[in-house]
């Protein structure tokens, strides 16, 4: 069961990403679209993931906090990028570092999906199979996310299929490395805070801004909300 499951998010991952790939000149509504599903997979899953697993140890005010750290830390190392490659020749070398950043953080959490759906069959068959469905949701999503940050950031359709098949193995490695370990539930769901941080600086300062940049706001606009209600539906249907 495990296998398959791997099996279905890689390839899940993989066909959002090369649907991304697909239609690239549709750009800045893909980048809509991927700016309202990170907000969404940070407002609908990991914030209320993260309450829920680190409630117990935690106040919710301090996994809150940990939240706004995630954002700040992100911001922080966002913001070094721009002060260290400020020149006209560094420019596409600034962009490329913020493209890496971006999707280095996407794959990372495909890794921590990949943790949860092992460790909750370390639990039970069942709540195994009900992450796992939460996970398969926003897999497809995951990979336009991380495609979306490479091209967003002026990166080459070679280097997005780079970081698109590491996002796509990061969850089928993470499934494997609970082979090895066990996590509290109290340290996830501090952990999913922190990148929940991540994902609202990468979706509300990043995607969001420049996909509306030299185009109609209205359908970008659209796409936005758009991935925001796939998020909540897609999440909802899983958790049932």
């Amino acid at each position: 069961m495990i296998l398959l499951i791997s099996i279905a998010a890689f390839i899940f991952t993989l066909l959002g990403g090369l649907f991304a790939l697909k239609f690239r000149d549709k750009l800045h509504l893909i980048l809509g679209f991927s700016a309202g599903a990170v907000v969404g997979v940070a407002f609908f899953d990991l914030i209320p993931e993260s309450l829920e697993l680190a409630g117990a140890t935690y106040e919710s005010g301090t996994i809150m906090a940990i939240v706004a750290l995630g954002f700040i830390a992100y911001m922080i190392l966002d913001r070094l990028f721009v002060m260290h490659h400020h020149t006209d020749d560094d420019h596409d070398h600034e962009h490329h570092h913020k493209g890496n950043l971006g999707a280095g953080s996407l794959s990372f959490h495909s890794f921590l999906d990949g943790i949860g759906i092992g460790l909750a069959f370390q639990v039970s068959n069942t709540l195994g199979i009900v992450v796992a469905a939460a996970v398969l949701a926003h897999d497809f999503s995951d990979g336009i996310n991380t495609v979306s940050m490479i091209l967003r950031n002026g990166g080459t359709r070679r280097q997005a299929m780079k970081w698109l098949v590491m996002d796509a193995c990061a969850p089928v490695l993470g499934v494997l490395s609970t082979l090895f370990f066990t996590v509290s539930e109290g340290t996830l769901g501090i952990i999913l805070s922190l990148f929940s941080g991540f994902f609202l600086y990468i979706g509300a300062s990043d995607l969001l801004p420049e996909s509306h940049h030299n185009h109609p706001t209205i359908w970008t606009t659209v796409a936005t909300i758009a991935g925001l209600a796939t998020m909540f539906v897609a999440i909802t249907l899983a958790g049932i």
